[in-house]
């Protein structure tokens, strides 16, 4: 799908890209139904609490450096202000830089509801410039803004006439009813940088777009592609607003999670031509290799790039092949997003495990260049097995369901939340929260030893689970997921 930077609002992944929040099956048949177009979302009479697009949106864009967040909302929308603001403080500090960012709230009331709160936004804005002049302001939705039709599109327009004409203002569309699925803030974020901050290409640069959450592995990456004489730019943590508006000069955008970086990375290849590198992400030996080969190829190293594979393949894969002989047969069950669950399945086949249940946190059939996603195809091609799949938005009462029916070696979630649930059932648990924790030769290597630990040093699960009485009876344990799903809408 053609992505058209002149609206204002993006539209969300249920109705651009056909995602869904509900399914039960298997890895082939999501596939199959997903290439025909048949596969259609399913209901839940009963639904724990999700994430927010809305918080994903705002939370993306408060990493960047030096610009003001105002989340048009009631205050408790903007109770996480507190809590990203210490996140973005020490991360930039681990960066050795400072981050003058804020992020505020409207504090919409009952008689904003009634009244509207427009006048006091546009006050807000022109306040907000005035006191902490920042780069660029970003003005975020909400439920509450949404449903009384708050025109924030014109406050934007008339607040531009008032400020300097180098200060982007943007509306972030990414009401919490929106949509149900949290990615779509990502998408949200995407679209207010490309309309309102890229600029058009002047000339290239040798700088490659690299879009990743919170750039924990920044010097290894500076120094893998030294080797191919270019360099990374991160994104959205600690970026500037000048950074951002060259992104359309780089040689290539890639990203460490296909749900995080398609929108923006398709964007910029259908405005600008900036090739975006659709492989498979760099986890695990045959994705980093994927990876780099797909670099190689955009930015003409694909030489360079074989030279270093064939390099650090000499002082890795041995490691890895005897690590591998202890993790060999043991079960797994995965609870993450899309843009991992399918990543880190194949990446615990390649260490020759056995994944018995994927939960995906929703389902994209295909991404913005409409095809479907890379590590969902990957993996169907090349799957060892054909495993069962469901998926769930975080809804740890069928985790737990799945967990106690399988009873695998080791449960993996990028969600420290369900992880808890599943460690006090007593299964051997592990959060992948670090995108970065399996990547490269290095990071495969380290996970498995990380994995094979996880599951010999058991004490604290048993001593636990031992110790704690969970809301679940026996009669919940021996229902089966597929019956917690209503019938497919027609």
């Amino acid at each position: 799908m053609a992505i058209d930077l002149k609206i204002s609002a993006v539209g969300t992944r249920e109705s651009r890209l056909g995602s869904i929040t509900g399914y039960n099956g298997d890895l082939h048949d999501i596939v199959n139904k997903s290439q025909c177009g048949t596969l259609k979302n399913k209901e839940r009479c009963f639904s724990q609490s999700s994430s927010c697009n809305a918080m994903c949106a705002l939370g993306q864009l408060s990493g960047i450096r030096d610009v003001a967040i105002i989340n048009h909302a009631p205050s408790g929308c903007t109770a996480v202000a507190s809590g990203v603001n210490v996140n973005n403080n020490q991360l930039a500090t681990k960066r050795g830089i400072s981050n003058n960012t804020v992020f505020l709230g409207t504090d919409m009331d009952e008689n904003d509801t009634v009244f509207g709160a427009t006048g006091s936004l546009k006050e807000i804005i022109l306040e907000t410039y005035n006191r902490y002049k920042p780069k660029a302001i970003f003005i975020g939705t909400s439920c509450v803004s949404g449903i009384i039709g708050e025109d924030v599109d014109s406050v934007v327009e008339e607040v531009k006439k008032e400020l300097p004409e180098d200060i982007p203002v943007a509306a972030v569309h990414c009401e919490g009813f929106r949509s149900r699925i949290w990615a779509t803030g990502f998408d949200a974020s995407d679209h207010a940088v490309l309309s309102s901050i890229v600029k058009p290409p002047k000339e290239k640069t040798n700088k490659i777009n690299f879009k990743n959450f919170y750039e924990s592995e920044r010097k290894q990456i500076i120094d893998i592609f030294s080797n191919f004489g270019v360099e990374p730019v991160f994104f959205y943590q600690n970026s500037t607003v000048e950074e951002l508006e060259h992104l359309s000069e780089a040689l290539a955008t890639v990203s460490i999670c296909g749900v995080l970086g398609s929108y923006l990375g398709n964007g910029l290849e259908q405005q600008y031509g900036v090739p975006y590198v659709k492989t498979i992400n760099p986890l695990g030996v045959a994705g980093f290799e994927t990876w780099l080969r797909g670099i190689g190829v955009a930015i003409g190293k694909e030489k360079e790039v074989e030279a270093y594979i064939e390099r650090e393949r000499a002082i890795y894969i041995p490691k890895i092949e005897e690590v591998k002989k202890e993790l060999k047969g043991l079960k797994a069950v995965l609870g993450m997003g899309p843009g991992y669950t399918y990543e880190v399945s194949r990446v615990l086949q390649e260490l020759g495990m056995e994944v018995v249940w994927a939960a995906s946190w929703h389902h994209d059939k295909l991404h913005d260049n409409d095809e479907m996603p890379a590590p969902l195809k990957y993996l169907s091609e090349n799957s060892t097995s054909n495993f069962k799949v469901s998926v769930a938005d975080q809804q740890n009462f069928e985790i737990l369901n799945i967990i106690n029916h399988y009873k695998p070696d080791i449960y993996f979630s990028r969600h420290p939340g369900t992880t808890v649930w599943a460690i006090k059932q007593g299964a051997a648990a592990l959060c992948v929260n670090d995108e970065y924790m399996i990547f490269g030769y290095k990071g495969t290597l380290d996970f498995a030893y990380t994995v094979l630990d996880t599951i010999k040093n058991r004490s604290f699960e048993k001593n636990l689970a031992a110790r704690v009485k969970l809301p679940y009876t026996e009669w919940w344990y021996k229902q089966e997921n597929s019956t917690f799903l209503l019938e497919e809408a027609k």
